[in-house]
């Protein structure tokens, strides 16, 4: 399945992508939330629509939100493509980098990315993200994909000052609103023959700047659930966001760029859909 969430902010309803077409299943889903995973959403939302269901059709021109609600938590790795760390100048980690994004960061695929205020270094992003299924602690790594509900794209969008010349954690660059464009889906495992073979790229104002594939992670998703459920309880719905590739604004030489106001950022990666995010500037 290919789950969506469609129509205006904070007003989403769920639904789900058959082919081209989008479906509302809101007379059977409250939400896609930690309560539809944590209770077997997934598996009757399936049963439901082999059983024939009928629902009603969702017109192409209305707004998808994040194809998940606003979760417990959003964490992400950093450096996590060999690639990158060579454009950035990082050593290779030998252990993940653990960073948060704030859940007021995540917003539509498709919606405006504001520069914050005060921003002169907004940076972009491509990213395989995954959400979690079910409640996890402490889990086995052959064990990892069973507590994996489906993958979507993210992009990771960052101040580079507020991250890295501001002093303290990443987080102040990574959390600002609208940073966490999430979807257009969240596909189910199923959806996906081998998500460690997705073509990914990122463009801005049509200059592709970022295209990799996800076979270049250095920590695989099992392995990120195992890790994490280490340090801390992953609650269904959780979305973990596992890294860029190379391509960044910052690790453009001789001089880095930017995102400005009325820039247009593009993003996909194969089996997941694209989104396009239009930069604007803060405005009270």
């Amino acid at each position: 399945m290919k789950l969506i969430r469609f129509g205006a902010e904070g007003g989403e309803k769920p639904g789900i992508l058959v082919g081209e077409k989008r479906y509302d299943v809101s007379s059977i889903v409250t939400d896609y939330n930690e309560s539809f995973f944590e209770n077997n959403g997934l598996e009757k939302l399936k049963a439901a629509i082999e059983s024939g269901t009928s629902f009603p059709q969702v017109a192409d021109d209305i707004r998808l939100g994040s194809p998940v609600a606003r979760p417990s938590k959003i964490i992400c790795i950093g450096l996590n493509y060999v690639d990158h760390c060579h454009e950035t100048g990082a050593p290779i980690p030998t252990e993940p980098i653990i960073f948060f994004k704030s859940t007021t960061s995540l917003c539509g695929p498709n919606d405006n990315v504001i520069i914050p205020k005060g921003s002169e270094k907004t940076d972009w992003e491509v990213e395989l993200a995954f959400v979690v299924g079910k409640k996890a602690s402490y889990v086995e790594e052959a064990e990892a994909l069973d507590y994996v509900a489906g993958y979507a794209l993210l992009n990771d969008y960052s101040e580079r000052a507020f991250q890295i010349e501001m002093g303290g954690q990443w987080a102040k660059g990574k959390g600002c609103d609208t940073f966490a464009p999430l979807g257009p889906v969240l596909a189910t495992q199923d959806e996906i023959a081998d998500v460690n073979n997705l073509s990914m790229w990122l463009s801005v104002n049509g200059k592709k700047f970022q295209n990799s594939n996800t076979s270049n992670l250095v920590f695989k998703i099992p392995f990120l659930v195992h890790y994490l459920s280490q340090f801390m309880t992953l609650l269904p719905g959780d979305i973990i966001s596992t890294g860029t590739p190379p391509g960044v604004g910052l690790g453009i030489k001789p001089d880095p760029i930017f995102i400005k106001a009325g820039d247009v950022i593009e993003l996909g990666i194969e089996g997941l859909g694209s989104s396009k995010q239009v930069a604007v500037a803060y405005s009270k």
